[in-house]
């Protein structure tokens, strides 16, 4: 076996281990959204009750990222994960094993403050273990990992709790979650933050990590690229939450288009953000003009966006533009992480993930609201114009972060 395949082959153990971790975080988080139907009815609640349960989620996860991803840097990345799989959970476990509403708030909020971790240990590991000739390939397989587990979760859970019990499908989730966290302790050796060789081969002499003080590390924070970089997830967050909450009721609206073609159409969006991830690491890998790829993703997801706003298509073409879409915003993903990853000084990956990933909190809080009130009291065709005008403003910030390198 040569020293390629053997690194070739360590680094896909690696990336398999965060993966799965990665993809258990999407799979908690999307675990109430096929249930509320059946909690609201046996728990005797509210659809607002069940939503403050969401939203104490994100609050607790948002506020909680900044502060582990200084823990992560202080205390190590891989600890931090495994404590935050064992204790979401743990979490879920207690929610099925209770069965109150009042469990299941204050079981997802430890849940969101468990959740924290992931983006912060997740990135500190890929980038200090990772060949750097495979880190955009490294980054779009940990994000495709994540978005699979957001569409898993529906099926399971609907599947679970239609043969069983909702508490049933929550003690299995918990289950599961504790055998991911029993793989991580076992196999944690393997994420044990290392340089990674260069493509050369050639051991690289490990570079001393910067301990920086929280004075400092709050400096770093603020910094315009590493601020640049918050706002760009900021963007990323908002101009996909908003379209992905209500595309298909701005569909119906705007054009009348059938209810199934509409849902066909998002389907295609989110399927087509998947492949675009795949591709996004070849291309990420490829260049080191990452800036320049997001620019195009985003300008380019911004004229099919609005094109679908403005012009009634028939399904066949509605659902392949949507799908194309999809794929190019797909695309800058990966680039996305190289971009902060570029920024980032060794030793502080956690906490600039940490606090970049609070943007992607914001803006997943902020659009659904927004939308929601231009469908109440506008014209829907809005949701796509804001949608597309959010995507062109991602890129003038992206224009901005590379003037700014520049100069």
């Amino acid at each position: 076996m040569t020293t390629t395949t053997a690194r070739s082959g360590t680094d896909m153990q690696v990336i398999g281990l965060i993966g799965g971790a990665h993809f258990l975080s999407h799979f908690f988080i999307f675990a109430m959204a096929p249930l509320m139907p059946i909690l609201h009815r046996e728990l005797g609640v509210s659809f607002l009750a069940l939503g403050a349960v969401m939203t104490t989620f994100q609050v607790t996860s948002g506020l909680s990222q900044l502060p582990i991803g200084f823990v992560v840097d202080r205390l190590g990345a891989r600890k931090i994960l495994i404590i935050g799989v064992l204790v979401e959970s743990l979490a879920f476990l207690a929610i099925g094993l209770t069965g109150t509403y009042w469990a299941l708030l204050v079981f997802f909020a430890v849940a969101g403050v468990a959740n924290s971790v992931y983006h912060p240990a997740d990135y500190t590991i890929l980038t200090r273990r990772i060949g750097g000739q495979r880190m955009g390939r490294a980054f779009s397989l940990h994000t495709f990992a994540g978005y699979s587990g957001g569409a898993a979760a529906p099926p399971f859970f609907g599947a679970v709790a239609g043969l069983w019990s909702w508490q049933t499908a929550f003690i299995a989730t918990g289950i599961i979650g504790l055998g991911v966290g029993v793989l991580l302790i076992l196999f944690g050796y393997m994420l044990e933050m290392a340089v990674a060789k260069p493509a050369g081969g050639q051991a690289a002499a490990p570079a001393k990590p910067e301990n920086l003080s929280a004075r400092e590390g709050i400096r770093l924070l603020l910094s315009p690229p590493v601020m640049l970089c918050f706002v760009f997830f900021l963007m990323i967050a908002m101009s996909s939450s908003g379209l992905n909450s209500f595309a298909v009721a701005a569909l119906i609206e705007v054009h009348g288009t059938p209810f199934d073609q509409a849902t066909m159409a998002l389907t295609g969006f989110l399927i087509g953000g998947s492949l675009g991830i795949l591709a996004g690491g070849f291309i990420a890998d490829r260049t080191r003009h990452h800036e320049l790829v997001a620019m195009a993703g985003f300008g380019a997801t911004a004229i099919v966006v609005y094109s679908i706003g403005v012009v009634a298509m028939p399904s066949l073409l509605l659902i392949t533009v949507f799908t194309t879409g999809g794929l190019l915003y797909g695309m800058i993903m990966p680039s996305r992480d190289m971009m902060v990853r570029r920024v980032t000084p060794d030793g502080s990956m956690g906490k600039v993930f940490g606090f970049v990933s609070v943007g992607l909190n914001i803006g997943a809080a902020i659009m659904p609201i927004l939308m929601g009130w231009v469908m109440d009291n506008s014209d829907p065709i809005w949701i796509f114009h804001i949608a597309a005008g959010v995507m062109v403003l991602a890129l003038l910030i992206t224009l901005l972060g590379r003037l700014v390198q520049k100069a």
